[in-house]
C-alpha cells in the first residue's frame, strides 16, 4: 500500500495534452523547458543566498557601509573649465550648419518596421487568380459576342440574297439588290 504522504509526484503539464505534432507542440515544449530552467536557476540562487546569509554574521549585515570622505576633493561648482569655456566661445567654422531634418534617433523616435500583414502572400495569389479569371471571362464573352454577331450577319446576308434572287415582275433576278449585298460582303472581307 502506498502511504498518502509518500505518493509519487507527477510532473506538471503545460498546454493541452492532445496536441498534434508540429508547431504547437514544439511551442508548448519550449515553454515548459523555459519554466523548468527558471525554476532551477531560482532554486540554485536561493541555495547560494542561504549559504551566504549563514556565513556573514548579522551585525555586519545590519550596519550600513562606512563612507569615506576625502579632504583633498574640491567641492563641485557650477563654473565651467576654462578650456571648455574657450571652446564654447570660439565659433566653429569647420562644420556648416545642417539644414536637413534630424534623424529619427536624434529626435528620440525610432523608425519602425511596417507591421507584417498576415496572409499577404495568399491574398496576392488570390487577387492574381481573380484577375486571370476575369480576363478569361472577358475574352470568352468577347468571343461569344463575335460569334453571335457573325451568325446574325450571315443570317441577314442569306435573307437579303434570297430576296434578291426571287424574280421580279417579269421573273428576272434583281441585280441591283444582289450587287449591293455582294459589294458589302467584299468590303467586309477586305476590312478584315
Amino acid at each position: 500500500m502506498v502511504d498518502a504522504s509518500k505518493k509519487p509526484r507527477k510532473g506538471f503539464s503545460v498546454g493541452p495534452a492532445n496536441l498534434p505534432d508540429g508547431t504547437h507542440k514544439r511551442k508548448v515544449k519550449k515553454i515548459k523547458d523555459n519554466l523548468i530552467r527558471k525554476a532551477k536557476v531560482k532554486r540554485s540562487y536561493n541555495k547560494i543566498k542561504e549559504k551566504e546569509s549563514v556565513a556573514i554574521p548579522k551585525y555586519y549585515s545590519e550596519q550600513p557601509p562606512p563612507t569615506i570622505n576625502h579632504v583633498d576633493q574640491a567641492p563641485t561648482s557650477m563654473e565651467l573649465h576654462p578650456a571648455r569655456q574657450a571652446m564654447l566661445e570660439q565659433p566653429d567654422i569647420s562644420k556648416p550648419p545642417s539644414t536637413t531634418r534630424p534623424s529619427p534617433q536624434v529626435r528620440g523616435k525610432r523608425s519602425r518596421r511596417p507591421k507584417p500583414v498576415p496572409y499577404e502572400k495568399e491574398r496576392r495569389l488570390a487577387q492574381q487568380r481573380n484577375e486571370e479569371k476575369d480576363a478569361r471571362r472577358e475574352a470568352a464573352e468577347k468571343a461569344r459576342l463575335d460569334r453571335q454577331h457573325k451568325v446574325e450577319e450571315r443570317e441577314r446576308f442569306r435573307k437579303a440574297m434570297a430576296k434578291a434572287r426571287t424574280g421580279g415582275k417579269n421573273g428576272q433576278r434583281k441585280l441591283g439588290r444582289e450587287s449591293k449585298i455582294l459589294l458589302e460582303k467584299v468590303q467586309n472581307l477586305v476590312a478584315e
